[in-house]
């Protein structure tokens, strides 16, 4: 469910039409729903409420700082995986004791600015990793709680690109290795070992790899407690898939996850994390744009928008589908005609669907890709010189630009040319 319907003929955001924001932002624009982004929050606080928990929103599927303050205003922790990251969660407001630190490749910097700042933990992800923060936090007179990342070898049945919990995956260790490890963990200084974490990937719509992964980490639960180790905490990750087809089934809703984690891991006594982005902020969020052509060419119609590859580039990275519907809603009995949407980004890939019917839309008309509210301005660039996308947030009847669109001089203002040039 989103906050993105048609009233009166024209498609809102919760109570603002469309077309007020495409007059006062210009387009393409990225535009978010406070009103999804809470609901969707709250849902995994209540599949969870049966035991202590932690939903740490994904940062890395939607970094506004706006939107991380509204989220952290309603008790989200932070899942980081960047010092980037990590500052925007606390310039959000988010404390450093809701802050979980993940990712492969951690810098000693980025290590640096979280013990200093406060962490909640450190996901840690491979022996170096293990053996540098030791050293690191001894220097600084720290001792860091850390869960160490165990790959289960899983497979999350979801896009290859997006698979993290198989044997061949670059992240965390193999849980066949977790007990040396462990043992490892807990002989450095400056450590204390508090959990375990697992990450089986992203866009899942299938909740029996959970279920594998889960029942593999309560059994090393057990083991590590036998061993020795204080395992308070699991952290499951995320990956809850989203709808973005509206006429496919549902995938699974937090209620039927959060019941897959009682069943498998809810007799361990461990207090909860968990990590969505997806899930809370892709139907949150829709990119709107205008039409610049109806282009007739050689047995197909391109349909080319002012929106590009730059812009939202899950279609040509993933190949993913994102809903394209007109602003202006149909009159009944409208016949909707097959066309390509395609940017003006010079790449045959800046193809966004491909004989997707649409009713007969022209110049000037405005469309909105929907679910575009994770990874989509994240993941923008400045490709072919093309100014960011803006973002806008919307409560109730209420809407404000929460980043900017850079004008061509400020983008340019930013390189600079040696004097011996």
């Amino acid at each position: 469910m989103d906050h993105f319907n048609y009233s009166g003929g024209v498609l809102h955001a919760e109570d603002v039409a469309l077309p007020e924001i495409a007059r006062a932002v210009g387009t393409p624009v990225y535009v978010y729903s406070s009103a999804t982004l809470t609901r969707h929050f709250n849902l995994f606080r209540q599949a969870l409420a049966w035991t202590d928990h932690l939903v740490c929103f994904a940062v890395k599927a939607n970094s506004n700082l706006a939107v991380l303050k509204l989220l952290g205003s309603l008790g989200a922790g932070m899942d980081v995986v960047s010092g980037g990251e990590y500052a925007r969660a606390l310039a959000a407001g988010v404390p450093g004791e809701r802050i979980v630190f993940s990712g492969v490749g951690k810098t000693r910097d980025e290590m640096a600015r979280a013990i200093s700042g406060g962490i909640r933990q450190f996901n840690v992800e491979s022996e170096p990793e293990l053996l540098a923060l030791s050293s690191l936090a001894q220097e600084m007179g720290a001792e860091v709680p850390i869960a160490v990342r165990v790959n289960p070898d899983v497979d999350a049945r979801t896009h290859a690109k997006i698979a993290t919990g198989k044997s061949e995956n670059k992240f965390g260790i193999p849980i066949s290795r977790a007990r040396e490890v462990y043992r490892l963990a807990a002989s450095l200084p400056g450590l204390r070992v508090v959990g375990i974490d697992m990450h089986i990937g992203s866009q899942l719509t299938d909740l029996d790899p959970y279920r594998q992964a889960y029942r593999k980490m309560a059994e090393l639960c057990r083991v590590l407690r036998a061993d020795g180790h204080a395992i308070t905490r699991l952290d499951l990750g995320g990956g809850l898939g989203i709808p973005y087809r509206r006429d496919n089934a549902a995938p699974p809703l937090p209620l039927e996850y959060g019941e897959v984690v009682r069943e498998t891991v809810g007799d361990l006594g461990c207090e909860i994390e968990i990590e969505p982005g997806r899930n809370i902020a892709g139907n949150a969020g829709i990119l709107l744009a205008s039409v610049i052509f109806l282009k007739q060419g050689e047995g197909r119609d391109f349909l080319i928008v002012d929106a590009a590859m730059n812009d939202l580039i899950r279609p040509a990275m993933y190949d993913a589908h994102h809903d394209i519907v007109p602003v202006v809603e149909p009159a009944p009995g409208t016949d909707p005609h097959p066309v390509d949407v395609v940017g003006p980004v010079c790449e045959t890939g800046d193809t966004f669907a491909r004989a997707v019917p649409l009713p007969l839309v022209g110049a000037g008309d405005l469309v909105a890709f929907r679910s575009a509210g994770a990874y989509g301005a994240v993941m923008a660039s400045e490709y072919n010189s093309r100014p960011l996308v803006p973002e806008v947030l919307v409560s109730g009847d209420r809407f404000a630009v929460i980043r900017p669109r850079p004008s061509i001089d400020e983008m340019l203002s930013r390189d600079r040319i040696p004097d011996w040039l």
